[in-house]
């Protein structure tokens, strides 16, 4: 049976931008790149993730009434998502997000919420009742809708999985419930912990910081090109990442987040999972745009065939 996943979260439709080069204030950058729309959102990308990877996958979040709205929902239905809870907001646009590509495959994101702050406690009550099996959330919604969730889902004794992205440094910790996962890439971790998580070190600091902050069953982070580093209280994992062609990372942790969060519920082994999540970002970084470079469960079968490994 396909494990349930509610993912409460933001959606976006993405301005992508491939640039030669960051123009410098007050610069005006003429650039051969090419631009594009795409559908993005951290929420939307790990719940397309959670499908494509054999999950099934339920998404609540809130649209604009406008085409990029309609076009975002039509998509997602596309999908094969459950889109019961993807509420139309009458007075907010459809969130934005302006991305620039470098050719590193390195990226500068600068989102414009829009309907995803108006996600509220009506639309988490009523995406509740799907009885989910895990739920997912990021933190590119309001705080009180965050902590709104975890806090219904702990009661029903549902396990939460948080991707701290985009770090708030003021995000209220302490009032989230026992968490099952909280994940963190390096700048986030920074922000909330003052530590760099640059060498294995500074990761076991970063995350016995982190357990003084919020309590987790475990700590992830996500390391990028580094892979990922497993912390549980006591023991800590050093997961490296797969050799990879980057063509552009957006996605990438929002892609890790739902696979470690999919495999997990299977295998109940959160080592498996973060081999398993370092796969699907590998194999996520070597395509171009957010949802369309996703992953489906039979490209990480063949990925992890390629490379000779067995997870």
């Amino acid at each position: 049976m396909k494990k349930r996943i509610l993912t409460v979260s933001s959606a976006n439709m993405d301005f992508l931008m491939n640039v030669m080069q960051i123009p410098l204030a007050g610069q005006t950058v003429s650039s051969p790149g090419t631009y594009s729309f795409v559908p993005g959102g951290k929420g939307a990308n790990s719940a397309v993730a959670i499908s494509r990877l054999g999950g099934e996958s339920i998404f609540c979040t809130r649209l604009g009434n406008d085409s990029n709205g309609a076009l975002l929902r039509a998509i997602y239905e596309r999908e094969g998502l459950d889109t019961r809870f993807v509420f139309t907001d009458q007075a907010a646009p459809t969130g934005l997000a302006a991305i620039m590509v470098e050719p590193s495959g390195q990226n500068r994101i600068i989102v414009f919420p829009g309907s995803n702050n108006c996600v509220c406690e009506d639309d988490i009550e009523s995406a509740m009742l799907s009885r989910p099996d895990a739920l997912l959330m990021h933190m590119e919604i309001p705080s009180s809708a965050v902590i709104t969730a975890a806090r219904y889902a702990s009661e029903k004794n549902i396990p939460i999985i948080i991707d701290a992205g985009p770090a708030k440094k003021d995000f209220p910790l302490d009032r989230l419930p026992k968490l099952k996962i909280f994940s963190p890439n390096e700048t986030e971790t920074e922000i909330f912990t003052g530590i760099s998580p640059g060498s294995p070190d500074n990761c076991l600091r970063a995350s016995m910081a982190l357990s003084r902050l919020v309590d987790a069953e475990y700590y992830v982070l996500k390391l990028g090109d580094r892979g990922c580093y497993i912390y549980d209280g006591k023991y800590y994992h050093c997961l490296p990442a797969y050799d990879t062609n980057v063509v552009d990372t957006t996605a990438a942790g929002d892609a890790f987040t739902a696979a470690l969060t999919l495999e997990y519920l299977r295998c109940g082994d959160i080592v498996r999972a973060g081999k398993f999540a370092n796969a699907v970002g590998a194999v996520t970084v070597s395509g171009s745009g957010a949802l369309p470079s996703l992953p489906t469960g039979s490209d990480i079968a063949q990925f992890i065939r390629d490379k000779g490994e067995k997870i």
